[in-house]
C-alpha cells in the first residue's frame, strides 16, 4: 500500500556523508536483486550492521515480496531464514536509535512479513511509537495506524489517540493517500462530526489528486462501508474516478469494489457495464486459482449463459488447486447464480470438506448456508457442518457470531436441539441489537416447528427464550435515544415476531424521537415505513415537512425512497401537492444521471400516486433509454431484473391508460402473454366460495366469469354484465373450475382472451374483485395505492368496479350463506344503482 522510504533514506544518508566515506554495506544492500542476496550481505556483515542497514534490509525484503504476485510470495521461507532472526534481534536492540519514520517503516515491514503481533519486537516497536506519536508526520501516523489495524487494535486507546490527532490536523492534510488510509483505520471511532469533516476533506482532495490513483477513491468507499453511511455525492465522485481507471483494474480490485458497492447498496449502471466488459477481457489471463476466483465471483453473476458455462468449466479444472477460502468463494458464487453444475459442486464440496478444520465460525456458517440453499445432497457433510457449528456456538461470545451460527443451524434438520445451544443463545441475547433479535426469532420459530413435541405443546425452553427475546426487544426500544442508530438496526428487520411483538412499540419510539427526523434520515425512515406496510400519519407528515423544507439537501436519487410510503400506502399529507412538486423539481434536472432501473421504479411509484411528469415519462420510453435499461438488466441480480421488468410493464400500462396524450405505445403484449403462461392460476377457498355465491345471486353460474383477462392484461377475479335494468346477462361460455392432478383448484381457460366482448346498448360491465390483506395497510383498513390504481384503470377500461375487502367478507356479521348473498347483492346492485 505504501512506498517504502527506507531506500530513499539510505540514499540521503549516503549522499550526506559524501563520496569519501561511502557506506560499503549500504552499497551492497542497494544492489541486491533478491531476498537471498540481502541475507548474504546481512550474514557477512553482522558485526557492522547499523540501524540504517537493518532498516534498509528489512524494507527491501518486504519490497521484494510486495512486487511478487500473491501466489509467488515466499514469506514463510523468509521468516525461517537464520539471518531474518538476526535482523529481528538487531532491530529490537536498536529501537532507540531509530528516527520516527524509520521506526514506523520497520514495524510496518515486519508485520507485512508476518511477524506475530505478540512478538517482543513488535510490542517494543509499538510501545516506542506510542511515546513519540504526537510528533509523527502525518504519513508516518497513517502508516502506524495501518500497523495497529493489522493487529486488530482499531478500538484501542492508541487508535483513539491517533483519531484525536487526526481531528486536530485534518484541515492541513493535503495528501489523499494519507487521509484515506487514516479514514479507514479510525473508522470505528469517528463521531458524526468527524465523519462529516472526513467526507468534506476527502471530497476536496479527490478533486486535486492524480486521477490515476484509484486506490484513494476505493479507500473512501471502504470508509463509507465501514461506517455504514451511503453518502451519495461522494460515492458518485469516487465512482467517476474508478470508472476512468477501469482499464487498469484487475479482477481482485474489481471484486473488492463491487463488494463495497453491494454493502452500501450502491448501484451504478455505467460501472457495472464497464467492469463486466473488463472482466471478460481478463478471462484469458486469469488462469491461476487466485485471480480466477476473484474473476469468477465478480463476473459470474453478471455474465450470460455461455460465459457462465465457460467459467464453470475452468473452475472444474482448477478445483483441486483451490485453497479453502477460494473454494468457499466459488461455492457462494455458484449458489448466487443458481448453478446446476453438479460435477463442479461436488468438486468444490470435496475441497471444502478437506479443509473444514481451517475455517472460522462465520465461514463455516457461510459454507452451510450456500450448500443448504443449493439443496446439496450430502448428509455426511451436513452432519459434520452441524457438529462444527454447534461446537463454535457453544464457545462463541460475540453476539453477531452467535446470531449467524444460530440462524444457519436452524436451517438444518435436527430431531432435538441441544440444551447447550439454547443456553448460549439466551446468554448473549441481552447484548443483541434489534436485527440480531429478529434473526434469532426466525431460528426459534423453525426449531419450535421442527420439535417432535410441538404438536402437543411448545417446549418450555423455547417459551423461555422467546420471553427473553421479547423483553430485550422492548427494553432496547424503550431506552433508544438516537434515531440514526435505531434506523440502522431496523434496516433489515421483518417477519412475524417483530410485527407482532415490537412494531407498535417501534412506532411509539419513532414518534418519541420525531424531532430527530431530518433530511439525512428521511429516506431510511421512509423505506422502513414502506417495508412495514404501516401507516403512521404523524411520522409521514413530519417526513413531508422535512422533505419540502430541505429538498435541495436530499440527494436527487433519494427522492424515490422519500416518496415511496406516500404512494405505496396511499397517504396524502396536508402538503401533498407541495411534496410531489418539490421532489419532481429536485430530480428532473438529473434524470439522465439516474440508474435506469431506479428511474423505472421511481416513475412507477409516481404512477401509483396518479402522477405522470411528462419529462420523466418521455425519457423512460425513449429508444436510447430502453436500450441502456436492457444492457443494465443483464448485469443485475435475477430478482431485481424481474422486478424492474414487471414495473416497466405496469408503468407502460398506466401511461397508455391514463396519459394517452403522450402517445406511448403498448409494447408488452408478448411479455404479458409469457407471464400469463407461467401463472399458476391457483384459486383460494374464498374465491371459490364467492364464485359459487355470485352464480346464485346473479341467477346462474353462466352469468359470471372468473379470472377474466382484460386489455392490458389485468386479471379480474369475477366479471358480470348487467343490462340497463341491472339484470344479469348470461355468457355463452361460462368459466369453470378444474381440479389438477395434485388436487389444486384452477380456473378454466374459457376466459383467458383479453378481448372484451361488445356490450348491448345500455349494459355495463362489472368487475368484482376480492381484496386480500395485501391490499391494505397492516394497522388499518386503509387501502394501498396499487389497489386504487387498479380500480382507476379498470374504470378507464369501462368497468364498474365492485371491491370486496377481506375484513368485510370474513367478518362476524357475514357468517351465514344468506348474509354473504345479501352482501353481494348490496355490493353489485345497490352500489351500482346509486
Amino acid at each position: 500500500m505504501f512506498r517504502l522510504r527506507c531506500v530513499n533514506s539510505c540514499l540521503r544518508r549516503l549522499l550526506h556523508g559524501g563520496t569519501v566515506n561511502r557506506d560499503q554495506v549500504l552499497d551492497q544492500l542497494q544492489v541486491c536483486l533478491a531476498e537471498d542476496h540481502v541475507f548474504d550481505v546481512v550474514g557477512k556483515n553482522k558485526a557492522k550492521l547499523t540501524v540504517n542497514h537493518v532498516s534498509c534490509a528489512v524494507g527491501m525484503l518486504w519490497q521484494f515480496q510486495r512486487d511478487k504476485p500473491q501466489l509467488l510470495r515466499t514469506v514463510d521461507l523468509i521468516k525461517s531464514h537464520p539471518q531474518f532472526l538476526t535482523l529481528r534481534v538487531l532491530a529490537e536492540n536498536k529501537i532507540a536509535l531509530m528516527d520516527d519514520s524509520m521506526l514506523v517503516d520497520i514495524l510496518y515491514s515486519f508485520l507485512r512479513l508476518n511477524v506475530d503481533p505478540h512478538d517482543s519486537l513488535v510490542q517494543q516497536l509499538v510501545s516506542e511509537a506510542w511515546l513519540r506519536i504526537d510528533r509523527f508526520p502525518m504519513a508516518s501516523l497513517s502508516k502506524f495506524a495501518i500497523c495497529l489495524s493489522d493487529q486488530h487494535l482499531q478500538q484501542s486507546p492508541l487508535m483513539g489517540r491517533i483519531t484525536s490527532i487526526v481531528d486536530q490536523r485534518l484541515s492541513s492534510m493535503d495528501d489523499a493517500r494519507v487521509l484515506t488510509t487514516l479514514m479507514i483505520s479510525t473508522s470505528s471511532l469517528v463521531s458524526p462530526r468527524l465523519r462529516d469533516a472526513f467526507i468534506n476533506r476527502a471530497d476536496l482532495l479527490l478533486d486535486t489528486m492524480d486521477p490515476s490513483q484509484y486506490n484513494n477513491p476505493r479507500r473512501v468507499v471502504q470508509f463509507l462501508r465501514n461506517i455504514k453511511y451511503s453518502h451519495r455525492p461522494l460515492l458518485e465522485k469516487c465512482n467517476q474516478i474508478l470508472l476512468c481507471n477501469i482499464p487498469r483494474l484487475d479482477a481482485e480490485n474489481i471484486s473488492i469494489i463491487m463488494g463495497l458497492y453491494q454493502s452500501l447498496q450502491f448501484n451504478n449502471c455505467d460501472f457495472r457495464l464497464a467492469v463486466k466488459q473488463r472482466l471478460i477481457e481478463l478471462i484469458d489471463s486469469s488462469t491461476d486459482p487466485f485471480s480466477f476466483t476473484k474473476l469468477f465471483v465478480a463476473l459470474a453473476p453478471m455474465a450470460n449463459q455461455e460465459i457462465r458455462e465457460g467459467l464453470e468449466n475452468t473452475a472444474f479444472l482448477l478445483a483441486d488447486e483451490l485453497s479453502a477460502h477460494q473454494a468457499l468463494a466459488i461455492a457462494e458464487a455458484l449458489e448466487e447464480i443458481q448453478s446446476r453444475n453438479l460435477s463442479l459442486l461436488n468438486k468444490i464440496a470435496s475441497v471444502i470438506q478437506r479443509n473444514l478444520h481451517v475455517y472460522k465460525p462465520v465461514e463455516v456458517a457461510r459454507i452451510t448456508q450456500a450448500l443448504y440453499l443449493f439443496q446439496y445432497q450430502n448428509p455426511e457433510l451436513f452432519t459434520k457442518l452441524r457438529n462444527i457449528l454447534v461446537n463454535f456456538l457453544q464457545h462463541s461470545v460475540f453476539p453477531y457470531e452467535v446470531t449467524m451460527l444460530t440462524r444457519v443451524l436452524s436451517m438444518l434438520p435436527c430431531p432435538r436441539l441441544d440444551e447447550a445451544v439454547t443456553s448460549r443463545v439466551e446468554a448473549v441475547v441481552t447484548q443483541c441489537n434489534l436485527n440480531d433479535l429478529n434473526t434469532i426469532s426466525f431460528a426459534i420459530a423453525k426449531w419450535v416447528r421442527n420439535d417432535p413435541s410441538y404438536r402437543h405443546n411448545t417446549p418450555s425452553k423455547y417459551v423461555r427464550l422467546l420471553q427473553t427475546l421479547n423483553r430485550c426487544g422492548h427494553e432496547r426500544l424503550q431506552t433508544a435515544d438516537r434515531l440514526d442508530l435505531v434506523l440502522e438496526e431496523l434496516r433489515y428487520v421483518s417477519g412475524e415476531w417483530f410485527e407482532e411483538m415490537l412494531l407498535e412499540e417501534t412506532m411509539v419510539m419513532l414518534q418519541r424521537m420525531m424531532d430527530q427526523i431530518n433530511w439525512t434520515n428521511v429516506p431510511e425512515l421512509s423505506l422502513f415505513l414502506t417495508r412495514m406496510n404501516h401507516l403512521c400519519p404523524p411520522l409521514m407528515d413530519r417526513i413531508a415537512s422535512v422533505a419540502i423544507k430541505d429538498i435541495d439537501k436530499i440527494h436527487y436519487s433519494a427522492t424515490y425512497a422519500t416518496l415511496l410510503p406516500f404512494s405505496v400506502l396511499n397517504y396524502d399529507p396536508a402538503q401533498a401537492d407541495e411534496l410531489y412538486d418539490a421532489c419532481i423539481q429536485r430530480f428532473t434536472p438529473h434524470i439522465s444521471s439516474f440508474d435506469p432501473h431506479l428511474l423505472v421504479l421511481l416513475a412507477y411509484s409516481l404512477a401509483v400516486a396518479d402522477c405522470f411528469p411528462e419529462e420523466l415519462v418521455r425519457e423512460i420510453f425513449s429508444i436510447d433509454f430502453l436500450g441502456k435499461l436492457d444492457a443494465q438488466l443483464e448485469t443485475l441480480p435475477d430478482a431485481l431484473n424481474m422486478r424492474t421488468r414487471l414495473r416497466l410493464m405496469e408503468l407502460n400500462r398506466a401511461v397508455c391508460l391514463e396519459c394517452p396524450e403522450f402517445q406511448v405505445p403498448w409494447f408488452h403484449e408478448r411479455y404479458c402473454q409469457q407471464l400469463q403462461k407461467k401463472g399458476n392460476g391457483v384459486v383460494s377457498s374464498v374465491q371459490q366460495q364467492i364464485h359459487k355465491m355470485l352464480g346464485e345471486v346473479l341467477g346462474g353460474i353462466n352469468c359470471v366469469r372468473a379470472a377474466v383477462f382484460t386489455p392490458y392484461f389485468y386479471t379480474v377475479d369475477f366479471e358480470c354484465i348487467l343490462d340497463t335494468h341491472l339484470q344479469p346477462l348470461p355468457y355463452s361460455t361460462p368459466s369453470t373450475l378444474q381440479i389438477s392432478d395434485r388436487g389444486k383448484v384452477h380456473w378454466g381457460t374459457s376466459s383467458t382472451e383479453n378481448i372484451m366482448d361488445e356490450l348491448p346498448p345500455g349494459a355495463q360491465r362489472v368487475a368484482v374483485d376480492f381484496l386480500d390483506s395485501k391490499c391494505f395497510c397492516k394497522n388499518s383498513h386503509h387501502m394501498k395505492g396499487e389497489a386504487l390504481m387498479r380500480k382507476r384503470h379498470l374504470e378507464i377500461l369501462g368497468y364498474r368496479v365492485v371491491q370486496i375487502p377481506h375484513y368485510e367478507w370474513n367478518s362476524m356479521e357475514l357468517s351465514t350463506q344468506d348474509a354473504w348473498k345479501e352482501y353481494l347483492k348490496k355490493k353489485i346492485f345497490r352500489e351500482l344503482s346509486s
